[in-house]
């Protein structure tokens, strides 16, 4: 029997390329849309939940917004669904399903996380804070699920070539961004998920609470 991954966000870029990259590997794929998940209501997150009528064996967290703010600009009203997209989702949807995964003795959540958690730039302050953590949440979800076979991880890419990187950075920022990187271009939404498809794979039997940095070596020089 085939095992089933929901994915948030799985309409473009990173959370696209898992979709694709689960489907192809036989697993039974939830990808809903803002209109069946809307990440910004705990009662839409419950009502989606609840509604399903099979197990999820694998949850990734992939959806996740980055509006620029300079402190002292900060619209507080974005930054708000912004937490609640990136930290207050991710966290809901665990608290939901992990219970459940616990009960079956098998369980996979990949927490999509970024290099703004480790590392910053401005205008990120807000972004930085909610990735940060969603890194620290993963840690304790682990700890105190790692005993039934539920293991909890967290990704955080560097420069993706997605949407978002293009909303965030011209293409001249982009092409000094490449020269800077140590690999010396930017990652594929698809290399990405190769990793992600890893930790939430049964091929993952050890690794639980990790952030792990895929950012062609920004973070290390």
């Amino acid at each position: 029997m085939s095992k089933t991954v929901l994915i948030t966000g799985a309409s473009r870029g990173i959370g696209k390329s898992c979709a694709e990259l689960f489907s192809a590997h036989g697993f039974c794929v939830l990808a809903p849309s803002r209109q069946e998940l809307d990440l910004l209501s705990p009662k839409s997150i419950n009502d989606y939940v609840n509604a399903l009528t099979q197990p999820v064996d694998v949850l990734i967290n992939n959806a996740g917004v980055n509006p620029l703010a300079h402190i002292g600009e900060i619209e507080f009203e974005k930054a708000h669904q912004l937490i609640d997209t990136n930290f207050w989702a991710p966290v809901i949807l665990t608290d939901l399903l992990a219970p459940k995964m616990k009960e079956r003795c098998y369980g996979r959540i990949v927490n999509v996380s970024s290099i703004w958690s480790g590392v910053t730039k401005a205008g990120r302050s807000m972004y930085s804070s909610s990735k940060a953590a969603i890194n620290a949440f993963t840690r304790t979800a682990a700890v105190e699920y790692a005993a039934s076979n539920v293991l909890i991880n967290a990704v955080a890419p560097g420069y993706v070539n997605t949407e978002l990187t293009k909303i965030n950075n011209t293409p001249e920022q982009i092409e000094v961004i490449k020269s800077n990187l140590p690999i010396n271009r930017l990652a594929e939404p698809s290399e990405i998920a190769e990793l992600i498809f890893f930790l939430a794979s049964e091929k993952n039997s050890f690794v639980t609470g990790q952030t792990i940095f895929a950012d062609g070596g920004y973070s290390i020089v």
